[in-house]
């Protein structure tokens, strides 16, 4: 799908104030790891993910989103009546029903003449709420609109913890397919897209294209349906074949991509969605794609699900880690397996969020040295894996 209308005008985002390391979830799973004589530091070698941050307990999802939203308004010039569609995307929200959605548009002041819903699909939330506002801005629909979410990984790593120190059937085997849930973070982002004709910056949202490859839904799943700060969740993932099926699902949508973009060295940049230093390594080199030009955030936010493409978009781009002018190619994969990957192309850049003095180190640390594996390599908060630990195995 092709695009000629629309522009990317603003992202706004905000960053949780609680850094949870993976020392510390290690340290709260000390009998679990002592019982299976499981290795310290092997969260944060087996991710690549040193860091995640939680919300204050009991924030409600609507409170950073709301946040959020209203930076990406202020800061694209959009007047509120212009906005012709509002869609929150994050797998967590604060109801069943109504759509958290309704909470957002209220608080901005949104028009009545506005469509209002929330959707989930995974990870791929805030994408599938950009391609949806995109096409009504593409066939004249509505003006603008804003794709917005907030993902809270407190009560899901909580629950995984404590479920797996209750639990002394476990093995060194059975503990696999919790791993994943441990490596999760919170974060909040909002998209504004527009009709050009309404743009100051003309970011452009080039082309976009889907693929599913639903027999792989059984992979990753959640326990039963919940929402609300009080949830207790629980997940089940087979990361290995996740990993692999992943891969072979995202090297057909690249090609699909390529169709519309043209050759790789069209693109200056990209941006995987952050799940761990093995699936980014795998991933760039299955879609021979650098690694140099790569932007990420996963060291030291975690997997921040639906927002983790939008957040690192949104930071990449407001550090300098994506530079103005560049063509970025925007490549999405979730569970399912679903992907949605797009080409976009940045000259203005529009984003704004704060920053604490941790995230700017990180950043920092990202603009000195562009495409760092922190697989392979030391940061400010990982480390190097052993020899010992390497030759130990679950």
């Amino acid at each position: 799908m092709n695009f000629e209308r629309v522009a990317i005008e603003a992202l706004g985002f905000t960053l949780p104030p609680e850094i949870v390391t993976s020392q510390d979830i290690e340290a709260r799973l000390a009998p679990t790891y002592e019982r299976l004589r499981l290795p310290e530091g092997r969260l944060e070698l087996m991710s690549g993910i040193a860091e995640r941050r939680f919300w204050p307990r009991g924030t409600a999802i609507g409170t950073p989103s709301v946040r959020s939203a209203k930076m990406a308004l202020a800061a694209s010039g959009i007047a509120a009546a212009d906005v012709g569609c509002l869609i929150h995307a994050s797998v967590c929200r604060d109801y069943l029903e109504p759509a958290t959605a309704c909470r957002v548009h209220s608080e901005l002041g949104l028009s009545p003449n506005c469509w209002v819903y929330d959707l989930s699909n995974a990870c791929l939330g805030l994408l599938s709420g950009m391609v949806q506002i995109a096409t009504m801005i593409e066939i004249g629909a509505i003006r603008a609109g804003i794709v917005v979410g907030t993902e809270s990984a407190r009560n899901l790593v909580e629950s995984t913890i404590a479920a797996l120190n209750a639990d002394p059937s476990l093995t060194r085997q059975t503990i696999k397919p919790s791993f994943a849930s441990l490596t999760i973070g919170s974060g909040s982002c909002a998209i504004l897209l527009c009709d050009r004709k309404l743009s100051r910056t003309d970011n452009r949202l080039l082309s976009c294209v889907a693929r599913a490859e639903s027999q792989h839904h059984g992979l990753c799943q959640s326990d039963h349906d919940q929402a609300g700060s009080d949830m207790q969740p629980l997940m089940q993932t087979d990361s290995e074949q996740l990993l692999h099926a992943g891969l072979a699902v995202g090297q057909r949508t690249f090609d699909q991509l390529l169709t519309h973009a043209g050759s790789r060295e069209n693109f200056d940049a990209t941006v995987c969605h952050q799940v761990g230093g093995t699936h980014r390594k795998l991933m760039l080199e299955s879609l021979g794609m650098p690694a140099e030009t790569d932007f990420t955030t996963f060291r030291w936010l975690g997997n921040t699900g639906s927002v983790a493409f939008p957040l690192a978009l949104a930071l990449g781009l407001q550090s300098g880690g994506l530079k103005a002018n560049s063509r970025v190619a925007l490549l999405g994969i979730g569970s399912g397996i679903n992907s949605v990957m797009m080409s976009t192309t940045w000259p203005t850049p529009v984003v704004a969020g704060d920053l604490d003095e941790n995230a700017l180190r990180n950043l920092q640390h990202v603009a000195v040295h562009p495409g760092t594996d922190p697989m392979t390599s030391s940061t400010p908060h990982s480390r190097k894996p052993s020899d010992a630990f390497l030759g130990t195995r679950t």
